[in-house]
């Protein structure tokens, strides 16, 4: 993989090698996602093939128009265009009906699509230089830890892209916020960078749960997920000597400091991961307030720290 200044130039290339099947990472305002022409059904397999995910795992669709929703989706609700309005460029993932001609593969199989327009100047231009819609999901191994800068890339993933795009560390730092739109009320399916509080007040209406048993219409919904290398365990108070994520005190030597407030809580979490993952075998993050504005951060924290599924 190559790494690549976002120069017109250099766009152009990387939006060149997408429209001939090849993998790009790109940088979003969320985490660094592994790009892919979402129209090209084969270049899309090479795409789960690189993050070793599941093929019934569906995809999110980054657009860099509204204009391009219709080649997406199909009978686009007008909540779609009020949600689109108010969010857009941002990240709000909406799932909306799929469009015929979309692949299969990008949806896992589902009739629905996840789709979303990102809040990244590059990422803009590049689906725009590219001209087709990209499937991005986050450039890292199944359930791993997101990147939220180009050298948290996995090796392994490094090695199917042509290019990655280095924009610098990403501002909201963890993935979007996920809303399913084929149903009343309309569901939750991931917390993110838009909170709950902005979504109800936008809509009028509360936002239903996804139950815990239904079809999985987005990522990021499997009961563990967002994972270090290392153990991570949730504790009430960190000891001196332990390695991992402080929130009320000094920090040690072997431990970060985090942020009072939520969202730059959120903003740093993963970074804040990655500096420590392979420095202990355990990582130890005291718990946050247990408020609602920590909803995206407890999301992300339970899940990373979910036992892992036995084998076999």
């Amino acid at each position: 993989m190559k790494i690549l200044k976002p120069t017109p130039e250099h766009l152009a290339e990387a939006a060149a090698a997408l429209r001939a099947g090849e993998i790009v990472v790109m940088p979003t305002e969320t985490v660094y996602g592994l790009a892919a022409d979402a129209t090209n059904a084969k270049a899309i397999k090479t795409l789960y093939e690189a993050k070793g995910r599941p093929e019934t795992s569906p995809l999110i669709v980054h657009i860099a128009s509204v204009d391009q929703l219709d080649a997406v989706g199909r009978e686009i609700p007008e909540i779609v265009r009020i949600l689109a309005d108010r969010f857009w460029p941002g990240p709000l993932t909406l799932v909306i009906p799929k469009h015929p001609d979309l692949p299969a593969e990008v949806t896992g199989g589902l009739d629905t699509v996840a789709v979303r327009m990102p809040d990244h100047g590059v990422a803009l231009a590049l689906i725009t230089m590219a001209g087709v819609p990209l499937a991005a999901p986050s450039a890292n191994r199944f359930m791993q830890l997101s990147p939220t800068r180009v050298e948290h890339i996995d090796p392994l993933v490094a090695a199917k892209a042509t290019f990655a795009l280095d924009g610098g560390a990403s501002s909201i730092g963890v993935e979007s916020t996920v809303v399913d739109l084929t149903c009343d009320p309309p569901r939750l399916l991931r917390p993110g960078g838009v909170s709950r509080t902005q979504l109800q007040a936008a809509l009028g209406v509360p936002l239903a749960s996804a139950p815990p048993n239904g079809v999985q219409r987005s990522p990021g919904m499997n009961a563990r997920h967002y994972a270090p290398k290392a153990e991570l365990r949730l504790v009430d108070r960190l000891d001196p000597e332990q390695t991992g994520l402080v929130f009320g005190q000094a920090a040690s030597r072997c431990q970060i400091r985090m942020p009072r407030d939520a969202r730059a809580y959120a903003a740093t979490l993963y970074d804040a991961l990655h500096a420590l993952d392979g420095s202990a075998p355990i990582l130890y993050v005291e718990r946050p307030p247990d408020e609602p504005e920590w909803e995206t951060v407890w999301d992300r924290l339970r899940r990373a720290s979910a036992p892992p599924l036995p084998l076999g």
